[in-house]
């Protein structure tokens, strides 16, 4: 905090590697890596009531109180992300007897274009970790980065609640990780059965949930191409959800495929066997493709299937990231590969480069249930109040999109 009593915290947005669909269900792995652009959260001490400024609320802020009880109550506007991360925050806050105070949240965001299309890179995710690291640093609650991600995660299930978390990982976490999802239902039910959101951090709804850093590939360099088309993840997953019902062959058949190429990716990642990592995000790929004519949604659009043939041509493994359907496709290349030349071509096909990096390690990624690893309490890991900006590699996204946008 400085002198004027102003907290600013940052999260980076994500890109999924592997694991896409997959990662809805419970214990099912991915890959994710954090990228460089970040959401930034500025709070600033206020009284009698709070307010959220963000783009996404126009030119009004979101503003809100505390009724008799201290449950945090809106002045208008729709429940969304950002208060759903103040709401269960400030009840773990009230939960250990800290006194209530009131606070303003300006939201600044990296995570889509000047005219404020999304990039899908998890803008969503991004403000509820910043948010969340936000008020505990605002409070010193002393949170540790796993603390921090089961408030997101519960946040975010309260108002989507078959999103995987994946991206809320990726965005507390950093740099590249595998990452499994909990149990949301049985964590919605045990937070709204009168359970305490503390009690709630511990319970068995958190024993699929799992997190492990990997390492970056040495010789392999990570392009992103965006086609301009936002796409919905929540609904390209609820239509492939109801094409392939849980209980279904086919369903068991997809997830022991993708855990099967997961699990080999991830060995590979951690032998830096580069040829092996390409075949295996080219598999993914394949995987997405047939899930895509099994169900009948259009996972690989028009342009991702550009983008990923360009790529290809030039030597590099490409593939969609995330659910598909528009948003952005990502590719590895090795020394050999042109780069210039996939972007040369991607530029002709209507395709923008995203110049991303990869947003580092808070260095405490390896959890393998709800326990942390030794994290200290009160720090708040790469991203809280005293983490540095991207600096010139986010300087230098900013200035490779500016010009193909």
């Amino acid at each position: 905090m400085n002198e004027r009593g102003a907290i600013e915290t940052k999260a980076p947005g994500k890109l999924y590697i592997a694991g896409e669909y997959a990662v809805v269900e419970p214990g099912e792995p991915s890959v994710i890596v954090a990228v460089d652009r970040v959401l930034t959260v500025k709070l600033t001490p206020s009284d009698d009531l709070g307010r959220v400024f963000s783009s996404e609320y126009g030119l009004r802020p979101v503003v809100w109180t505390r009724d008799d009880d201290d449950s945090i109550q809106l002045e208008h506007r729709p429940f969304d992300y950002v208060m759903a991360a103040i709401a269960v925050t400030e009840r773990l806050r009230g939960e250990r007897g800290y006194e209530p105070r009131y606070f303003d949240l300006h939201i600044e965001s990296e995570l889509d274009d000047s005219s404020g299309r999304k990039f899908g890179l998890g803008s969503s995710a991004a403000v509820v970790v910043a948010t969340i690291a936000a008020i505990n640093d605002f409070y010193a609650l002393g949170l540790t980065p796993t603390e921090r991600f089961k408030l997101a995660l519960l946040s975010t299930a309260r108002v989507a609640p078959r999103s995987s978390g994946g991206d809320l990982a990726a965005s507390t976490f950093g740099g590249w990780i595998r990452y499994t999802s909990p149990d949301r239902d049985a964590l919605l039910e045990d937070l709204e059965c009168n359970e305490t959101v503390s009690e709630t951090l511990g319970s068995a709804g958190w024993d699929d949930f799992s997190v492990t850093q990997l390492p970056e590939p040495e010789t392999l360099e990570l392009l992103v191409g965006w086609t301009g088309s936002p796409a919905s993840t929540e609904r390209l997953v609820k239509g492939v959800e109801k094409r392939t019902p849980v209980d279904s062959t086919s369903h068991e058949a997809f997830l022991a495929e993708s855990r099967g190429i997961v699990d080999a990716l991830v060995s590979a990642m951690q032998a830096q066997d580069a040829s092996r990592t390409l075949e295996l995000i080219r598999a993914a790929r394949t995987l997405l493709q047939g899930l895509g004519e099994t169900t009948g949604i259009q996972i690989e659009t028009e342009k991702l299937h550009a983008l990923c043939e360009i790529a290809e041509s030039h030597g590099a493994a490409a593939k969609p990231s995330g659910a598909g359907g528009g948003d952005c496709g990502i590719v590895l290349a090795g020394p050999e590969t042109d780069n210039d030349a996939i972007f040369v071509d991607w530029q002709a096909a209507g395709i923008s480069r995203l110049g991303l990096g990869v947003y580092p390690s808070c260095g405490e990624a390896d959890v393998c249930d709800s326990e942390t690893d030794g994290s200290e309490a009160g720090d708040s890991g790469a991203f809280g109040s005293d983490a540095s900006d991207s600096g010139a590699s986010d300087s230098d996204a900013r200035e490779s999109e500016g010009g193909e946008a």
